[in-house]
């Protein structure tokens, strides 16, 4: 498929939990205070939970010069990885319709969920990855330095 040619324009960036938790927030800090003044990078905080069926969905979106933007969505009887694609799908798919984007860093505490996007293989999840993987691929045609990282916001350190 076309977005395998992209591959390298894909980045994760996993908390290394023999670290202590300190490491990881400071790792994150960092990353937040040098990308959050640039105004060719989005930032993009993503959370989903699911109490008694109900699912919640919140986006936070951070683009130099722009408010704070913040998504709610609700849903019920979904698991709690389709919560968490449908959010960083939200995300991404709100980014690259910005102009002068070339960076999107998407912070996460499902980490493993944003590898899912990218699995070649026929899964459960698979409409959600196609249009992941859609909205990326003609993000990375419009200029061949676009980039996306996904980073782990543990749940423990909540």
């Amino acid at each position: 498929m076309e977005y395998l040619s992209f591959h390298n324009h894909i980045s994760f960036n996993i908390c290394n939990k023999e670290k202590d938790d300190k490491s990881c927030v400071h790792q994150l800090d960092n990353m937040v205070l040098e990308f959050s003044s640039s105004s060719s990078t989005t930032i993009i905080v993503s959370n989903a939970s699911i109490k008694n069926n109900f699912a919640t969905f919140i986006l936070h979106m951070h683009i130099n010069n722009k408010s704070l933007i913040k998504t709610i969505h609700h849903t019920v009887y979904v698991t709690s990885t389709e919560a968490e694609l449908f959010a960083i799908r939200c995300g991404i798919n709100q980014a690259t319709n910005f102009d002068n984007v070339s960076k999107i860093i998407v912070v996460t505490n499902s980490i493993h969920v944003a590898r899912k996007i990218f699995k070649l293989s026929v899964y459960l999840y698979q409409v959600q990855s196609v249009a992941i993987l859609s909205d990326l691929c003609n993000f990375f045609k419009c200029y061949e330095n676009n980039s996306i990282e996904f980073w782990e916001y543990p749940s423990y350190l909540k």
